[in-house]
């Protein structure tokens, strides 16, 4: 189940370069809602494994303008009862969905861990921060270089939502987990309908490639299934992972009115 554990949390919680300067071209003048909340299902091989809710707003500063994403990730059922997770991630972005802060509590089986990772542009260096809860011991404590606009994994995702990227075509996106900085490239595959608990949509099937030794070392697949409509929500996400772990998928539940 551990193997299970770190799939499910690192699905959810992915320098100007020839990777950026296509991203900027794949931008619409489409923008995110200015706040928004998405209620998922998530299931492990069929079973249901645990419910996930995706929370953004708009931050008005002075200074400069931004975004905060929230990602509440719990167990359910037979998973809770074998390893229960409850997470909660805060990113804190800036007005092009640049990260600047991360923070993350996670209480995964017998382990409770704070991770928090600070972006600096200027400097261009992520400063990592992991401990024990119960312990209170430091268990990581890194740096890592990193582009003027880093994604994280979750900003990334609404970052997604902004290009207008069609089947057939690619880009590359900067991401960091604040331990290891990649550009990973994002494929738009193909148009599907498809059924969620929230409803049939017509959608557009994007990979993302931060697994096989990209972001992350785990040999996976993450898939991301995006409405096929100028508001181009998140309806489905799913990692396939090796045979002996299986597939995890979060599917929308609910779009909350807020």
């Amino acid at each position: 189940m551990p193997g299970t554990r770190h799939a499910l949390v690192l699905t959810l919680l992915c320098v100007p370069s020839p990777g950026s300067q296509i991203v900027a071209a794949a931008q619409t003048v489409a923008a995110l809602p200015a706040k928004g909340a998405l209620q998922y299902n998530v299931e492990w091989r069929l079973i249901d494994a645990g419910k996930a809710r995706l929370t953004w707003s708009a931050v008005e500063r002075p200074s400069h303008p931004g975004w905060q994403v929230k990602l509440h990730l719990e167990s359910a059922g037979l998973v809770s009862m074998l390893y229960k997770v409850l997470d909660d991630y805060t990113g804190d972005l800036g007005a092009g969905l640049c990260v600047e802060n991360t923070h993350l509590n996670a209480h995964e089986g017998s382990r409770q861990r704070e991770t928090t990772v600070h972006f600096d542009p200027e400097r261009r260096k992520a400063s990592y921060l992991e401990r024990d809860l119960l312990t209170h011991a430091v268990v990581l404590a890194k740096e890592t270089d990193i582009p003027p606009c880093v994604h994280d994994v979750i900003g990334g995702l609404l970052f997604l939502r902004t290009l207008n990227l069609e089947p057939g075509h690619s880009i590359e996106v900067p991401v960091s987990d604040g331990k290891k900085s990649v550009s990973a490239k994002v494929e738009a595959q193909q148009r599907e309908q498809i059924k969620v608990p929230a409803g049939t949509f017509k959608t557009i099937r994007y990979e993302l490639f931060l697994f096989d030794n990209v972001l992350y070392r785990r040999p996976a697949h993450l898939y991301v299934w995006l409405s096929d409509d100028a508001r181009r929500v998140l309806v489905r996400l799913q990692v396939r992972l090796r045979f002996t772990i299986g597939t995890i998928t979060f599917q929308l539940e609910k779009e909350e009115k807020t």
